[in-house]
Formats: structure tokens, C-alpha cells, sequence
């Protein structure tokens, strides 16, 4: 048994199930995945990406269903959604949700693994390229006149490290083996032997940090991996690249050691302060603009991808709308992070 569900009814002066959504990109890849929810009697109700509560409150009474982006979703959330019954995450991570809360509350949390595992590990591939061969700095001289060209390596040459071996760190192990060099790997969740087996060679933390010229970032964001100290153990000149979340980075450490020299470059899909108010980073301060590389979380921002999220979230709301128990609930387990 699942718990109390809201059926949806084809009838037109029958109510129908809420199902609020949250992700500012659902159902606008090739599947119209808005479609195939309303096409069953829901009201699919589009609300604000950011999960302001005052703004989500009124449309939060009579929500049955959460599809839900990277927003948080705390206890507060829970408390003013009496009839919430599943929360869909748009993607894997669930490190937004408050999991104990919804647990009290009696709400599934599902996710969808895989779906954007190729997109991210693309993404993370194109910034690290883009940081270590100096291409947007290359670009802005160009524009004003400025031909001087800054001699860098080959990724071949390298020792690239990986933070998190769930399936978009493998994913991007198993595009680095095609340039060759050396690839770390660190995952408390993950055996020596699942990292040797995709190519990974095991280490811990601080030594992936004196060993790697280049460290990508893929756990999830439950705590700060790169903090002061673990900055002073890098590498002279390492890049460091994040795809996965803002809150693994202490920004205002990392500010200093772009200045300081002691990191070269910093490329990321998100930073601490987003939906419009990114200007209070420290990484945005005008003379880090050539040590810094940032996308506005747009990595998982395929057509593929968010069809691939759309589909697994929209099976999750269309499971519980029938009573059922819907594919990839989320278990509060450690390993579920590995996962990212």
C-alpha cells in the first residue's frame, strides 16, 4: 500500500488531481510529456523554479503531485501540501528535499537515474576542454584585437581526478579514456574494485587533490569537499571543474586561490547564488573574469535529457495516480548518493 491517492477522472466537471511543477524545462524537449498527464485528467499547474513558499503556498493546498526541479523543498513545503503524495524529482540528486520530512508526512520521493547521465558528463567534458585551452579568454581576445596566444597541455599529458563515481562520474571516466593520461577517482560509496573496473584508479581525497592537475566534481551536495585546507594540498596550478553543486565549493576559499595562483581556472554549472541573483559570488568578481567559467546550470539541458526526465517523472505521478507504487522511489540509504 502506497497511502491515501487522488484519482484522476476523464470527466470535465469532475475534480481533477493538482500536479504542480516546479522544473523550468519540463515537456519542452521532443515528448510532450504535459500532454500525456493531462491527457489522463490532470491539471498540470506550472509554479516558480526557485520554491518561494509564499509564492507555491496557494497551488501547494490542492497538489497531489510534485514535479520538482533543483529548488529546495523543506518540512515548511511539506506542511502546507495536506494532500502531496508523491514528489517527482526532475533529475537525481535529491539532496533538496528534505527526505525525514517527507517520510513524516507520508510522501514518496522518486527521481530519475540515468536520465541526464550522458548530457552532464558532455557538459563537464566541453568545460573542461574550455578551461584548460583557455577558449573563452582566447574568444574575448580575439574580439578586442588581441592575438596573443597562451600555451596549454594536451589532456593526454594530464592526471585528471574524479569526485564522486556514481554514473556521470563514470560517464566522464569513460570519455577521458579516450584521450588517454591518467584518471583518480574518489567515492567513499564505491569499491576499489568498481573503480578499477572502470578504468578509475582509487585514492583518497587529499591525495587526489596533490596528484591532479585537473579534478571534476561529481557527489553530491551534502557537504564542502573543496575548502581552504583541501585547497593548500592541490596541485600548483590545478583546474577545477563542477557540474554537480554549488555547496561542494567554499567560493570565498576558492576566490583567493584563483588570485593567489594556486588554482588556474574554475568552470562551473552553478554557483551558490542563482535564479537571477549569481552577482553576490565571489567567483564573479570582475578580476577573476579569466580564471572563471560558468553556465547557467544548463548541463543536463538536452533534448534527450529532458525528454529522459520528463518521461521518468511523469511515470512516477502517473503510477501514484493509479494507486500503484511508482518506479525509482528513493530509500534513505548513504549509496543513494553515489549515485549522482
Amino acid at each position: 500500500m502506497i497511502g491515501k491517492t487522488h484519482k484522476v477522472r476523464d470527466g470535465s466537471d469532475e475534480p481533477k488531481s493538482v500536479v504542480m511543477v516546479t522544473s523550468r524545462s519540463f515537456s519542452t524537449g521532443d515528448v510532450n510529456v504535459r500532454a500525456d498527464l493531462e491527457s489522463v485528467g490532470a491539471n498540470v499547474v506550472t509554479a516558480p523554479s526557485d520554491h518561494n513558499l509564499n509564492a507555491l503556498r496557494p497551488v501547494l493546498a490542492e497538489t497531489v503531485a510534485w514535479i520538482a526541479g533543483t529548488g529546495p523543498i523543506t518540512a515548511e513545503h511539506l506542511a502546507a501540501a495536506p494532500k502531496l503524495r508523491v514528489i517527482a524529482r526532475y533529475g537525481v540528486g535529491v539532496d533538496a528535499v528534505d527526505l525525514e520530512a517527507a517520510a513524516r508526512h507520508q510522501v514518496m520521493v522518486t527521481n530519475t537515474p540515468g536520465a541526464n547521465t550522458g548530457a552532464v558528463a558532455d557538459h563537464t567534458l566541453a568545460l573542461m576542454l574550455a578551461a584548460l585551452r583557455d577558449v573563452t579568454a582566447g574568444d574575448r581576445g580575439v574580439r578586442s584585437g588581441n592575438w596573443q596566444v597562451n600555451r596549454t597541455r594536451e589532456l593526454s599529458s594530464l592526471t585528471i581526478g574524479i569526485v564522486g563515481l556514481g554514473r556521470i562520474g563514470r560517464g566522464v571516466a569513460s570519455r577521458l579514456s579516450g584521450y588517454g593520461g591518467v584518471i583518480l577517482g574518489h567515492d567513499p560509496w564505491v569499491s576499489d574494485a568498481q573503480a578499477r573496473t572502470a578504468g578509475i584508479e582509487p585514492v583518497g581525497l587529499d591525495e587526489l587533490a596533490a596528484r591532479c592537475d585537473i579534478v571534476t566534481l561529481h557527489a553530491p551536495g551534502d557537504q564542502t569537499l573543496v575548502n581552504g585546507p583541501w585547497l593548500a594540498r592541490a596541485r600548483p596550478g590545478l583546474i577545477l571543474v563542477n557540474t554537480a553543486r554549488a555547496n561542494l565549493v567554499d567560493e570565498p576559499a576558492l576566490a583567493q586561490a584563483l588570485r593567489s595562483g594556486a588554482v588556474r581556472k574554475y568552470a562551473a554549472d552553478s554557483l551558490s547564488t542563482e535564479s537571477g541573483h549569481g552577482a553576490g559570488s565571489p567567483l564573479l568578481a570582475a578580476d577573476l573574469i579569466d580564471k572563471t567559467i560558468f553556465t547557467p546550470h544548463s548541463a543536463a539541458q538536452t533534448v534527450q535529457a529532458v525528454d529522459g526526465m520528463g518521461v521518468g517523472a511523469a511515470a512516477a505521478v502517473l503510477a501514484v495516480l493509479r494507486g500503484e507504487t511508482p518506479p525509482n522511489l528513493v530509500v534513505i540509504t548513504p549509496s543513494q548518493g553515489s549515485e549522482l
